[in-house]
C-alpha cells in the first residue's frame, strides 16, 4: 500500500485539534512498515561489497590522492553499514530477532560499535526519553548556570562541541568512549556479560584491521604510516564526523525544544515534536538510507529504513504544521550552530553562551492528547 492511497482513506488532523495518541498514529504507519528479509539481506550484501571495494582502493592503490578518496568513501560506507545495524538493533530490519542481532553485530564492526551498548543508550534512553533533560544525554544542551559551573577546560570543550566544526569529536568522546567502549560504572551502573563480549568483539575488530593493514604494507612494499592513515584513521574520522553531524542535526534546531520535567515533555508529544526531517537533494537522502526522514523513525521504530520515506510522507499529510521540516543548506547549519549553544528550560528557548535568547521559544499552549479508549482503560 502506498502512502498516498492510505492517506486518502484517512482524515488529516487539524492544526488546532488534539494530537492523536502515539498508538493511533502507529495504526496509520503500520500498514506501510512491513519488513522484508530479502530486502534487508540485499542491502547488507550490497553495502558490504561497497565497503570491500572502497577499502581495497584505500589499501592497494598507489596514488596518494586516490588512496585518500577511497579512504573517505570507506568512511561514508561505514556510515551506511551503521544505519543498517541501527535498524537491526531496533529489530526493524528483518523479521527475525536472532538474524537482526547477527547482522547488527556484523555491520557494526566497521564503525567499532558494541551492539548491546548501542541498544541501551539509543533504543532505551534516547528513543524512550528524547529531549528530556538529564535522561536523554545525546547532544543535551547545558543551561547558562550549568555552563558557568563547568571547569574552564570543559567550557572550552563545550564551545568546541557547539561550534559546528567538531561533531565527530563529540561523538567520539561523549558517546563512544564514555558510554559504549567498556563504560565505567558511573556511566553505566548495570553490568551484563553481553556488554563485555561486545566490547571484546570490537577490540578484536580493531586489532584485525590494524594488523591486516600492517601485513598489506609489508606484502606490497607500502609505507605503513600512509596505509594506516588512508585505510584506518581517515575512514574512522570521516565516519565519526558523519554520525556526529547526523545525530546533531536530528535534534538541534531553533524550533525543537528540550524539557526539564516529564509532565511537560509528555504533553508536547515528543515522538513527533523533538526531531527534524532534514531534506537533502541530489540523492543524498537515498544514499543515507532515508534515515533523515527522522520523524517517521521516532514515531514508529518498527518501520524499517527501506519504508521510512513513504511513512514520513504520510505523517506530513496527516499532521500538518506539527512536524519540524528543514531543507539543508550550509547557511542553515552554520546559523543553527551559532544560535543553539545553551538552552533556557524556563523560557523554552535556545541561547548563546551569554544566555541571550536566540530563538523565539516554545508556544506556551496547552496541548491535549487524544487517548484511545483501550489505552485509557489500561488494555492493549
Amino acid at each position: 500500500m502506498s502512502s498516498s492511497s492510505l492517506s486518502s482513506s484517512l482524515v488529516a488532523v487539524a492544526p488546532d485539534a488534539p494530537i492523536p495518541h502515539r498508538k493511533v498514529i502507529r495504526s496509520w504507519t503500520s500498514p506501510l512498515g512491513e519488513r522484508s528479509d530479502w530486502h534487508a539481506l540485499c542491502l547488507t550484501v550490497a553495502d558490504i561489497f561497497f565497503f570491500a571495494l572502497c577499502f581495497s582502493g584505500a589499501a592497494l592503490l598507489r596514488n596518494p590522492l586516490l588512496k585518500i578518496l577511497c579512504g573517505a568513501a570507506t568512511g561514508f560506507v561505514i556510515g551506511r553499514l551503521f544505519i543498517l545495524g541501527h535498524d537491526a538493533c531496533h529489530q526493524s530490519f528483518t523479521v527475525h530477532r536472532r538474524l537482526n542481532a547477527w547482522i547488527g553485530r556484523l555491520v557494526f564492526l566497521s564503525s567499532l560499535t558494541p551492539y548491546s551498548l548501542w541498544n541501551i543508550g539509543h533504543n532505551v534512553v534516547q528513543h524512550g526519553y528524547t529531549n528530556l533533560k538529564d535522561v536523554d544525554f545525546v547532544w543535551q544542551p547545558q543551561t547558562l548556570e550549568g555552563f558557568r559551573a563547568l571547569p574552564k577546560w570543559r567550557q572550552r570543550l563545550e564551545r568546541l562541541y557547539r561550534s559546528g566544526y567538531a561533531p565527530g569529536l563529540y561523538y567520539l568522546v561523549e558517546m563512544w568512549w564514555k558510554r559504549m567502549y567498556f563504560p565505567s560504572k558511573k556511566q553505566l551502573p548495570s553490568r551484563r556479560s553481553e556488554f563485555l563480549w561486545d566490547g571484546i568483539l570490537v577490540t578484536c575488530g580493531v586489532l584485525a584491521w590494524v594488523l591486516g593493514l600492517a601485513w598489506i604494507a609489508r606484502a606490497t612494499d607500502q609505507s605503513p604510516t600512509l596505509l594506516l592513515l588512508c585505510a584506518f584513521a581517515l575512514p574512522l574520522a570521516f565516519w565519526l564526523t558523519m554520525i556526529g553531524f547526523v545525530v546533531y542535526v536530528h535534534h538541534t534546531h531553533v524550533d525543537v525544544d528540550w524539557y526539564a520535567d516529564k509532565a511537560s515533555w509528555a504533553a508536547a508529544q515528543p515522538f513527533v515534536s523533538t526531531t527534524v526531517h532534514l531534506k537533502f537533494g541530489y540523492g543524498i537522502d537515498a544514499a543515507l538510507h532515508h534515515i533523515m526522514a527522522h520523524t517517521a523513525h521516532h514515531v514508529d521504530m518498527s518501520v524499517p529504513l527501506y519504508r521510512l520515506k513513504r511513512v514520513q510522507a504520510l505523517l506530513e499529510v496527516m499532521l500538518p504544521g506539527r512536524i519540524v521540516m528543514q531543507d539543508f543548506s550550509w547557511h542553515w547549519y552554520v546559523d543553527t550552530a551559532r544560535r543553539c549553544k545553551l538552552y533556557d528550560y524556563e523560557r523554552h528557548c535556545w541561547t548563546d553562551f551569554k544566555g541571550r535568547p536566540t530563538s523565539t521559544g516554545m508556544q506556551r499552549v496547552q496541548v491535549q492528547v487524544e487517548v484511545p479508549h483501550d489505552v485509557a482503560s489500561g488494555t492493549s
